[in-house]
């Protein structure tokens, strides 16, 4: 792809939603458009809104996709200097006083940290698994210690080596706390229903914490056939880039990526095997019958249990970047509020206007507990800091 300049990539990041969610404002407002109806004047959905608002503002929250990065990984995992511009400029490697105060302004009283992605999924050998080390002890070194009851984390593996990821797992979780592990795509073009990470399964099973599976970004094989475009002049704002990620590609391939996993029978393996996704369920909403019915008559003879039971024993959603009333509502038909979780997305989506949307949202008061905090807390074995 081509460069551009700094002020282009900002433009166009903010407008398509590079991370999944620059723009929540917008989104948000035009959710809330959304729930009118014919006979409803737009005012009394505001006095509803503004209502329910008010006697939710005090609902605390867990933020279970939270990103970070560090000055070594922003140099490893950005495009150009311009990108690397964009993401220092969001506040990407901020693990202070500027995410915190964003915290606060929103009513945010827990962020549980991944990597930004794609993490160190590309590099292999004895340099991955020492930059996955380093990465997660910095976060315990830093905001976890100097921030107490502020943040928590998912891991970062070395997915490459197997057997390093698994024992990395298991060092997180058991010396540093860590409440999880999070991936981002393919794996040198494997996803984690491939046999060579049964040892991450296995020991995320025994360890009892769910994998949180994040987007990452096509092969290169899938770019040029899906993404790339045959006419230069296309590529000036990055558009294949922001086409194969946030604005389409990246929830396709986690979707993808889940359906492989039910289809291929790694939830038959490891029935007890918990997984996260999020986006509002990366599309699932609009895809559950389709996938369920026409998946159900092909995996009948081959899977423990029909298509569909497997969302509903092994998968956890979350919110990130996505304020959409009428998602949450088509996700929850298909999904149990148990296992819905709230999520921002931060940085890349603002805190506040995600906050201020849950909070405005026309569901009974211990639903939207479940949401904001108490499903975070009975799944990672939490709590919300006392005020």
């Amino acid at each position: 792809m081509k460069p551009m300049g700094r002020r282009s990539f900002l433009a166009a990041a903010t407008a398509l939603g590079i991370g999944a969610g620059v723009s929540s404002h917008a989104i948000a407002s035009a959710a809330s458009d959304s729930k009118k109806t014919p006979d409803q004047a737009p005012d009394q959905n505001a006095d509803k809104t503004a209502e329910i608002y008010q006697r939710d503002r005090d609902l605390p929250f867990i933020g279970t996709e939270e990103t970070f990065s560090t000055p070594a990984l922003l140099k490893l995992n950005s495009i150009n200097a311009d990108h690397m511009a964009f993401l220092e400029e969001i506040g990407l490697a901020d693990l202070g006083r500027r995410r915190i105060g964003d915290m606060d302004a929103g009513g945010l009283d827990v962020q549980i940290l991944s990597a930004h992605t794609p993490s160190v999924q590309n590099i292999p050998g004895r340099r991955g698994i020492d930059l996955a080390y380093r990465l997660n002890r910095q976060l315990v070194d830093g905001p976890i210690a100097k921030y107490p009851g502020r943040f928590k984390a998912f891991a970062t593996l070395p997915l490459q080596s197997p057997e390093a990821a698994a024992d990395e797992l298991e060092r997180s979780v058991r010396e540093d706390g860590f409440l999880g592990a999070l991936t981002n795509g393919h794996i040198t073009k494997k996803y984690l229903d491939h046999p060579d990470f049964e040892p991450v399964l296995a020991r995320a099973v025994a360890l009892d914490v769910p994998i949180y599976l994040h987007p990452g970004y096509p092969a290169d094989e899938i770019f040029k056939i899906l993404y790339s475009t045959t006419r230069s002049q296309y590529t000036k704002e990055f558009q294949p880039y922001i086409f194969s990620g946030s604005g389409y590609g990246w929830h396709q391939e986690v979707l993808t990526q889940c359906i492989r996993m039910i289809t291929y029978g790694v939830f038959d393996r490891f029935p007890k095997l918990k997984i996260i996704i999020g986006h509002m369920g990366e599309g699932l909403p609009f895809y559950y019958e389709r996938i369920v019915n026409d998946m159900g008559e092909p995996t009948e003879d081959s899977l423990k249990k029909p298509f569909g039971q497997y969302f509903r024993d092994n998968f956890w959603v979350t919110t990130s970047a996505f304020p959409q009333t009428e998602l949450l509502d088509l996700l929850l038909k298909h999904i149990s509020v148990d296992r819905v979780m709230f999520a921002t997305d931060y940085p890349f989506a603002d805190i506040k206007a995600q906050t201020d949307w849950f909070r405005g949202v026309d569901l009974p008061r211990e639903d939207k507990e479940k949401i904001a905090f108490r499903n975070a807390e009975k799944l990672f074995r939490t709590k919300v800091p006392a005020k």
